[in-house]
């Protein structure tokens, strides 16, 4: 199945990066198991979604990207 890009690049990239800055912080924290799995899946989501530039709460929404800003 191949969705439609609906995050233009700029946006992309600091979902990869938020993303990745979150996991590594949550390493390096002392967090209980469930909460330190639920924080870096959640993150590794948020990041996933920055490398393929859909987002599935945005399409809910309609938000689509303009042709010129892909």
């Amino acid at each position: 199945m191949f969705y439609q890009k609906n995050l233009p690049l700029w946006e992309r990239a600091l979902r990869v990066l938020i993303g990745i800055i979150v996991i590594a912080v949550t390493l390096s924290l002392s967090l209980d198991g469930w909460v330190r799995a639920l924080i870096i899946a959640g993150a590794a989501t948020f990041t996933f979604f920055g490398f393929i530039g859909f987002c599935p709460m945005c399409a809910m929404v309609g938000r689509k990207l303009d042709a010129k800003k892909k």
